[in-house]
């Protein structure tokens, strides 16, 4: 267990917990009166549970703060343990290994629980820690993920009628496996003792917030300065960059008709459709999309489809047919020709399966001669 007396550095006086000052703690002293009386110092116990191939920086992100939190304030306001399901050392996606302090622990009631999820997540949700889990959350613990622990705590049944949020590459699977969980496209969602963000650097915005709710904006501020974070995202920013940030291309029109077909994938509209909402001819369209993207609406929209099939097939056991009907292919063969034209693979082999749409889909060397354009 990591516990801190930190020393103050010269440059920045204690701030109390719970004092509002109106300036950043790093550099205003609280008045006198405040430090006599001071508010009652508000500790949390952090318990970070690492899965296997956890994602490094969604941890980081999330431990970093509230080290530093203690450091601006001078005291100790948190504690955090690191554990593993087994005891063992743990590594990381980028093959880095880390110390743990122990395996799966008994839990107070206060005591806060974050799993920290990464790649393979199903495999990595094993049975004995969603056991663990029930438990905790039998006692009214907050529980969170970062990055794909949503996809845990969902197994685990700890999601049911909640809001919550997991990156955005796994957002297809969790929500074919898991419907009664309200997923946003949120970077963080605070629902209640539940607590979930996305990755990355969501996780800074996460744990700020928890600060800001214990200490003070003042504190949270000043940790983020630290952190040489500029701006403090809410639970009503989203993930991902912008369509025209994404493809390069500041085109309302175009933007328009690639979020309608990101919106409909399971049942695609025809690029006749697609141009009329927009107020353009069939031939515009087809203009547009070689100018700005290279490739036509239909082979583009058909790539898109193929993203997400292949997003499912990666993250979900959803059976290839279902895969094919969630992504608006009419036939498992013609999803495999796509496929295959796409991938260089079936989705069977994909998945290291085999079906009967490896002797179906074409004799050897056909894929060569295939273009998307030509699939649809």
């Amino acid at each position: 267990m990591s516990d801190f007396s930190p020393s103050r550095p010269p440059s920045a006086p204690a701030v109390k917990p719970g004092l509002r000052t109106g300036r950043s703690p790093a550099t205003v002293t609280a008045p006198a009166a405040a430090r006599a009386q001071p508010a009652p110092l508000r500790q949390r116990q952090f318990v970070f549970v690492l899965l296997n191939q956890f994602t490094l920086l969604s941890f980081s992100a999330a431990i970093e703060p509230l080290r530093i939190a203690n450091r601006m304030s001078g005291q100790t306001l948190y504690r955090w343990t690191i554990v593993s399901e087994t005891g063992r050392d743990i590594a990381c996606s980028n093959g880095t290994v880390l110390r743990v302090e122990g395996p799966l622990p008994d839990m107070g009631r206060d005591d806060v629980v974050i799993v920290c999820g990464g790649v393979d997540i199903r495999a990595n949700t094993t049975q004995p820690l969603v056991n663990w889990l029930r438990k905790v959350a039998r006692k009214g613990s907050v529980i969170g993920g970062l990055c794909t622990g949503a996809h845990t705590l969902a197994e685990a049944g700890l999601l049911e009628n909640r809001r919550a949020t997991i990156h955005w590459e796994n957002r297809d699977g969790f929500l074919e496996e898991f419907t009664d969980t309200d997923l946003t496209k949120s970077v963080f969602v605070i629902d209640g003792n539940r607590l979930t963000a996305a990755g990355g650097t969501a996780s800074i915005d996460l744990v700020l917030t928890m600060i800001a709710d214990d200490h003070g904006k003042d504190l949270a501020n000043a940790v983020a300065d630290q952190l040489i974070y500029t701006s403090i995202r809410t639970d009503r920013d989203i993930q991902r960059l912008s369509i025209p940030t994404r493809i390069g291309v500041r085109h309302p029109r175009l933007s328009r008709v690639i979020e309608r077909m990101e919106q409909s994938i399971e049942e695609p509209v025809s690029p006749a459709d697609l141009a009329e909402e927009v107020g353009m001819s069939t031939r515009q369209l087809e203009r547009l999309f070689r100018r700005y993207l290279n490739r036509s609406p239909k082979r583009y929209y058909m790539e898109l489809r193929l993203a997400r099939a292949r997003n499912l097939l990666m993250q979900t056991e959803l059976s290839v047919i279902n895969v094919a009907l969630a992504c608006g292919f009419a036939s498992p063969s013609h999803f495999s020709k796509c496929y295959r034209a796409q991938y260089g693979t079936t989705p069977y082999r994909e998945r290291g399966t085999h079906g009967l749409d490896d002797e179906a889909d074409g004799e050897p060397g056909l894929e060569d001669d295939l273009d998307l354009d030509d699939l649809e």
